[in-house]
């Protein structure tokens, strides 16, 4: 077997395609595994390939309701392709991955490689197993083999990136499945991290987002619970790093120190998303979560007392088993206290695996959706509510990539004020790069968006817009072929364009 030498590297081009579901993490995986097969010599597929590549992969979701319904309906429309194209190849990998096994080449027995969550970093060895040995190869680590910021990665954005410092979770909600698959929390070192963010900063990324399944939690491994906040703060100290962001914590371990260290460090974003999950106690207690609504109101009056701008999102499950019709006025009540700038809601589901799917008390599935319905109608007009004070502020607006589908109608663009929000702007008579920063008057406001029709007030050129200009000008780079043997061993569009945060149970 080879080295990986590059004089070994075959003639043929092979193209590649990575479709992801589910959280951040996710998606962060995904540029690992994109950086991964490029490292090996593939090239990626023209955007909207939809399955015309030699080689797609599937980085899956176990959390997502029907996720293994959308995984095997997606894979069928890839079987006749496969069967006209010899060579191609499927790989499937993430969570799905790690809780089926076998069952995902029984099922679909055209998949080439299944590999797992813990080792991300096989994908291309397991591709040129599969070719050569010519059947499936199904790999799956019991736990991390290596920390997936030591791998290859292909960012998808020059000016924002996600950057992790732990995976895994110690949390046992009922409702989740996410440790089983991902294991327990394993925390980076800090210099690791630190040394990760410089060197971003250094390529012209001006805004970082700290990853973690549970991120506040960082330091459990060596029993300092003042390490999140240590990091925030170092996170100010790095010069040229104009945003810093974090997702997702848990209200357990958010500790004054936290809320300190986020009023205190300039750059730390006035912005928290920060899971509820239910505003009732006897819920709460059945999916283990570890405080009540007292417990997490009173964080949310903290965050507001020492930031008073700063823009609330959460996660909340409607319909859990056993809830009442108490219960869920508790969270409707809760809602209205905390007045969430926004919330992803879910009509709870049966995960297998997870202690809920097997409770009794499982809710009609018509009463979970009146309930999120009214929670929906309540959340939107605080959501409007909200935003409505933001009229005739002055903002700043990083100019984002991607965010603003009726941009080119509207001769508008679009990016994220500092708490996060969503502003789209009348275009400046000067050019205006992704990764730049537009100052606007907010003169209307939606529930999801903010609106500035007059002229910007300043445009400020960034080392980030000028990253985003090198990438794009640059000529595409001439691809090695793919390699024979083993391939040689850091950001997401500004949240929440990415999917919703978390996995929905933080």
């Amino acid at each position: 077997m080879s080295s990986g030498n590059r004089s070994e590297a075959v003639d043929v081009r092979k193209s590649y395609e990575v479709r992801t579901y589910g959280c951040q993490m996710n998606v962060h995986d995904s540029e690992r595994l994109s950086g991964l097969l490029e490292d090996a010599g593939y090239v990626r597929a023209p955007q909207g390939s939809d399955g015309d590549a030699d080689v797609v992969v599937f980085n899956t979701c176990a959390v997502r309701e029907n996720a293994d319904n959308k995984l095997y309906g997606n894979l069928g429309r890839l079987a006749p392709m496969k069967t006209k194209r010899p060579g191609m190849q499927i790989a499937v990998g993430g969570c799905l991955a790690q809780k089926d096994r076998d069952t995902i080449v029984a099922r679909a027995p055209w998949v080439d490689v299944v590999f797992g969550t813990h080792n991300i970093g096989k994908l291309p060895v397991l591709l040129e197993r599969a070719r050569i040995q010519e059947e499936a190869q199904i790999e799956i680590a019991e736990s991390l083999e290596a920390f997936p910021s030591t791998l290859p990665t292909r960012r998808e954005s020059a000016y924002a990136a996600w950057v992790s410092i732990s995976v895994g979770c110690n949390n046992t909600c009922t409702f989740c499945i996410v440790p089983a698959l991902r294991g327990k929390e394993k925390d980076r070192r800090t210099g690791d991290i630190l040394a990760e963010i410089e060197a971003l900063v250094a390529e012209g990324v001006s805004e970082i987002t700290l990853l973690g399944q549970n991120v506040n939690a960082y330091g459990s491994d060596i029993g300092d619970r003042e390490a999140f906040s240590k990091l925030l703060r170092a996170c100010g100290r790095i010069e040229g790093l104009e945003r810093v962001r974090f997702t997702s914590p848990h209200p357990r371990d958010f500790t004054d120190d936290v809320i300190a260290a986020m009023a205190e460090t300039p750059n730390v974003m006035p912005q928290l998303h920060m899971p509820m999950q239910s505003g009732s106690d006897t819920i709460l207690k059945a999916m283990r979560r570890s405080y009540r609504q007292e417990r997490f109101l009173g964080i949310i009056e903290k965050v507001r007392a020492a930031m008073p701008d700063a823009a609330i999102s959460t996660d909340i499950i409607v319909g859990f088993p056993g809830e009442t019709e108490e219960d869920f006025e508790q969270t409707m009540h809760a809602v209205r206290e905390a007045r969430f700038a926004n919330a992803f809601t879910f009509q709870y589901s049966k995960r297998p695996g997870t202690p809920a799917a097997d409770m009794e008390g499982q809710i009609p599935k018509e009463v979970v959706q009146e309930r999120y319905m009214r929670l929906s109608v309540l959340q939107e007009e605080i959501s409007w509510s909200e935003n409505k004070k933001q009229v005739g502020r002055t903002l700043d607006v990083m100019v984002a990539e991607g965010e603003g589908r009726k941009d080119g109608a509207t001769h508008r663009l679009s990016g994220r004020a500092a708490d996060n929000r969503l502003v789209h702007f009348t275009k400046p008579d000067q050019e205006v790069r992704p990764g730049d920063v537009v100052t606007v008057e907010i003169s209307y406001a939606a529930p999801h968006h903010l609106l500035a029709e007059g002229a910007a007030v300043a445009v400020r050129r960034t080392r980030s817009g000028d990253a985003w200009e090198k990438r794009n000008a640059a000529p595409a780079a001439e691809p090695a072929g793919v390699m024979l043997g083993l391939p040689g061993i850091g950001a997401p569009a500004p949240l929440p364009a990415a999917p919703a945060p978390g996995c929905g149970c933080d």
